[in-house]
């Protein structure tokens, strides 16, 4: 049976879960690729290193946003939101919007993306990293599901 999520469900897919995807558009371009996320009940908290994706979402800042919870083709829930991406840039912000992440996902098997990387080889130290810590900021959000 199919069926429409409601507030309340939909928020707490998107906290029990820390990957989803975000699509973004440069012109006649679209890119979906999945991320490691947060999410705080008002924003999606993300990072990444410099890339398409960032090039991307700074031209146009309009993104979408999805996570899924699939147990198999008849029992599923989706939820789909659309907003604005925003580059965390003061130092503070940026800390505290990294700490937050770091907690939702220390618990959890990160990707390579998604974490610090190790030492480069004996005795040479890792690269300093500074990820560009960003935010999208919710505008609407809709959900489906289907359980059988």
């Amino acid at each position: 049976m199919l069926g429409t999520l409601n507030q309340q469900e939909m928020e707490e897919l998107l906290l029990r879960n820390v990957t989803g995807r975000i699509g973004c558009r440069d012109g006649d371009q679209i890119y979906i690729v999945p991320v490691s996320y947060a999410y705080n009940e008002k924003y999606i908290i993300a990072h990444s290193g410099e890339g398409l994706k960032i090039d991307m979402m700074r031209k146009n800042p309009q993104v979408g946003f999805e996570v899924d919870e699939i147990s198999d083709q008849r029992n599923w829930k989706s939820v789909i939101c659309q907003g604005r991406f925003e580059e965390i840039l003061d130092e503070k912000e940026k800390y505290y919007a990294m700490k937050f992440l770091v907690s939702r996902l220390m618990h959890t098997q990160l990707s390579e993306t998604a974490r610090l990387p190790d030492a480069i080889g004996e005795g040479h130290a890792a690269p300093l990293i500074r990820p560009i810590v960003y935010r999208i900021r919710m505008e609407t959000m809709t959900g489906r599901c289907e359980f059988a």
